[in-house]
């Protein structure tokens, strides 16, 4: 039977890393199924009903994903006092909205540190983040052109923060890459697509493209910030990934001397047209050989990653998905034999 005596809703063990009972991960709840368990609060937003009845809808999130969750009775005493990025634990019921799991919380504890460990919340890239530092490294290792390679030794090689940043740094709040590492694994993605662009199409500038690839979406260390919050920055608001990088670029070669004019503005027009399309976002549309291959490997790494994860979303169903608007089909995980 629920208690909620002394400690609210706590009737697991729990101690400081050891004896924690085993986690449910968002990603494996079904409908009906009941929850009790430690969360990252995401995101909290209070609201009222059409009777005027206050609610909170709350985001919770975990290394798996997130789920949508409902307060209709926040001022129960069972709802203790919480918000935006808080641990908190949760009693509560899965329910489907519309096709949608959502949680119905009828208990809420805000959590202290030593309870939960970060790493079970945080979405995290499936490789080894510094051995695709390291690979990244030797693609710029290759980069014969010295302005170039100045170029990207003073972003990879010599500035830490950006380091740490970029290592860090999600591509995208959803849809792509969206986990610690994921901006790494996407601009490797991106590398080695170009490269072999280049072993293909020899008129293709290697150098420029192999620079390109690298710091296509550096300005995303600015656009978004670093989880748990991964959410736009004013910057990213105002500017956007793709005016912040060129901005970034252009600092950097100011302090290169003799630095080509023609090369820099080549590189800063693949950056501006990586994203093809107006559309899309991009500020111009590819006008030189080596922009039109960035946005053709940044196109497919970015596609291929958003099907792979709706397919490992979806692992338990062999059917068909149903229509997603990204790729304007219905898709299907099911592989003919």
């Amino acid at each position: 039977a629920f208690r909620n005596v002394g400690n609210p809703i706590r009737e697991k063990s729990w101690t400081k890393g050891k004896g924690k009972a085993e986690m449910k991960y968002i990603k494996d709840y079904k409908d009906g199924d009941r929850v009790f368990d430690i969360y990252l609060c995401k995101h909290k937003i209070s609201a009222v009903t059409k009777n005027g009845k206050p609610y909170d809808t709350v985001v919770l999130q975990d290394k798996t994903g997130t789920i949508d969750a409902k307060v209709w009775d926040p001022n129960n005493a069972g709802i203790a006092e919480f918000d935006s990025l808080d641990y908190i634990e949760v009693y509560g019921d899965i329910t489907s909205f519309q096709g949608v799991l959502q949680v119905n919380v009828k208990r809420i504890r805000k959590c202290q540190e030593g309870e939960y460990a970060p790493a079970d919340y945080l979405p995290v890239s499936r490789f080894d983040r510094e051995e695709m530092y390291q690979e990244l490294l030797s693609y710029i290792n290759g980069v014969e052109n010295t302005y170039l390679k100045q170029l990207l030794q003073e972003f990879f090689v010599k500035d830490q923060a950006f380091i740490s940043a970029f290592k860090q740094s999600s591509a995208a709040k959803t849809v792509h890459h969206g986990f610690v590492g994921g901006l790494l694994q996407h601009t490797l993605g991106v590398t080695k697509l170009c490269d072999y662009y280049c072993s293909t199409y020899p008129l293709l500038k290697r150098d420029l493209l192999i620079t390109a690839a690298i710091c296509h979406d550096m300005g995303k260390t600015k656009e978004i910030s670093l989880f748990p919050e991964n959410d736009y920055t004013d910057a990213g608001q105002f500017l956007g990934h793709i005016v912040i990088g060129v901005e970034m670029i252009g600092e950097k070669v100011r302090n290169i001397p003799g630095f080509p004019e023609v090369l820099a503005n080549e590189l800063k027009h693949c950056i501006l047209a990586h994203h093809g399309e107006y559309e899309f976002g991009s500020p111009k549309k590819p006008a030189i050989m080596e922009a039109m291959a960035l946005n053709l490997a940044d196109n497919t790494d970015a596609k291929m990653e958003t099907f792979t994860e709706i397919l490992e979303n979806s692992r338990d169903n062999n059917g068909w998905l149903g229509f997603n608007r990204l790729f304007d089909s219905n898709l299907t995980g099911t592989r003919m034999e």
